[in-house]
């Protein structure tokens, strides 16, 4: 709560500054002008913003959660494309109402006569590109590899709105202090990138030099991989968290899976355990023990570090019992783990959690049946946990289980801060 009241307060006073900065450069007697750069300044200023919110900093990460970060990020990339076509349009019917030109042709005439303009006129294009790309009906149909790699152009989109607002933005040159707030915003954003997304994990991955060291079937459809390095009780990893693994093989070097730890860290070892759903989480099984492992992370907030409660509730759905299994290994106090599944065959490393609910004085309850009726209900979870709302409530499992199980607990009273969790989408 803490580190998100903080991020909205850096943004609200990033906003002030800007307009204090606008109005200090004064007004051209244009009123298109005027809001067109405006909404140029909101949307260089929420690209920059969004560049923090992907730049993967383990200290945001940790607090906030990688699934909130992107979800906001997906939403501010939205406010940019509409920020930067605002602008564009804006300036462009601001200059045609004072000239003799159509729009068409005055936007051609500033590109070709103005410093910097085709310069934005080219990242507005690659922006709007993915735009279409990331909205719902083309993410849909993409390969995650196709869609990532059209984002990467982002960059370049930065780079050249970036070299757009040094050559002509009235704000920009306005005064020496502007000047420096403008290339301070833009240091810090693109320094985080590069800290964030490069230098931290090249440095932790030649330092822990990362090896498959065995890999186990747990069922027909389920596989365990055991990653050994050096130093990894140096490792800032914690139980619930998830790492981008890729796994150094001529056919696999290229993808980045995201799978959870599905054991505590213990300093010596790291697990993941994936179902095979895609070519990618399939392909696990053939692994040879002794290959090279680059591995992004960890990242996640589904940890113990935000709990309010002295007792837990764990509920898993499916291979969303990762994270759970390894939580469950953590957690002191008394806790309740609930196991859905369609079928006891569905089970996943159920043994090891019967042990550990064993050993730790954790009840278990394994669910099993088809989706409907709705085993997790309100009142089948007040019968199987009485006093729900006096624990924190860990949830991970397939996104239809977790809505339904997050209206449950509002149902029944759970407040807001005692529920943790992390969209099966990362954590599986």
């Amino acid at each position: 709560m803490v580190a998100r009241t903080g991020l909205y307060a850096l943004l609200a006073a990033n906003v002030a500054v800007v307009l204090y900065f606008f109005f200090a450069a004064g007004f051209a007697s244009n009123t298109l002008i005027v809001l067109g750069r405006l909404t140029g300044l909101f949307g260089a200023l929420l690209m920059a913003f969004q560049l923090l919110l992907v730049a993967r900093l383990p200290w945001l990460d940790r607090r906030i959660g990688m699934d909130r970060l992107t979800s906001w990020h997906r939403w501010t990339g939205f406010s940019v494309l509409w920020a930067l076509l605002a602008h564009a349009v804006f300036i462009t019917f601001g200059y045609a109402e004072s000239s003799s030109l159509d729009p068409v042709n005055q936007l051609i005439d500033l590109a070709e006569t103005v410093e910097g303009v085709l310069r934005a006129v080219v990242a507005l294009g690659i922006i709007i590109v993915i735009g279409v790309v990331s909205a719902r009906f083309a993410r849909r149909r993409l390969a995650y590899e196709t869609w990532h790699f059209i984002h990467l152009y982002t960059y370049v989109a930065v780079v050249l709105a970036f070299t757009h607002q040094v050559a002509v933005g009235t704000s920009f040159t306005s005064s020496p202090v502007a000047t420096a707030y403008w290339y301070g915003v833009w240091g810090v954003a693109l320094a985080s990138v590069f800290v964030g997304r490069l230098v931290l994990p090249l440095w932790r991955n030649q330092r822990h030099q990362l090896r498959v060291s065995a890999v186990v079937a747990e069922s027909d459809n389920v596989v365990s991989v055991y990653v050994t390095g050096r130093d990894l009780d140096k490792l800032p990893a914690r139980a619930g968290q998830f790492f981008l693994w890729r796994f150094l093989t001529k056919d696999r070097w290229w993808q980045a899976n995201p799978f959870s730890l599905s054991a505590a860290p213990d300093g010596n070892q790291l697990r993941l355990t994936a179902k095979a759903a895609g070519a990618g989480s399939a392909g696990l099984r053939h692994l040879k023990v002794g290959t090279r492992v680059f591995a992004e992370g960890p990242y996640g907030a589904f940890t113990t570090m935000h709990r309010t409660r002295p007792e837990a509730v764990l509920i898993a759905g499916g291979v969303g019992v990762t994270p759970i299994r390894a939580l469950l290994e953590e957690l002191h106090g008394h806790a309740v783990v609930i196991y859905r599944v369609a079928t006891d065959r569905d089970a996943v490393l159920y043994g090891e959690l019967v042990e550990l609910a064993h050993a730790k004085g954790a009840e278990l309850h394994l669910v099993t049946g088809p989706p409907a009726p709705d085993k997790l209900a309100p009142a089948e979870l007040a019968r199987l946990v009485p006093d729900i709302t006096d624990r924190d409530v860990f949830l991970c499992g397939p996104p239809p289980m977790m809505n339904a199980l997050i209206g449950s607990l509002r149902e029944l009273g759970v407040p807001k801060q005692q529920v943790h969790f992390e969209r099966f989408s990362l954590a599986g």
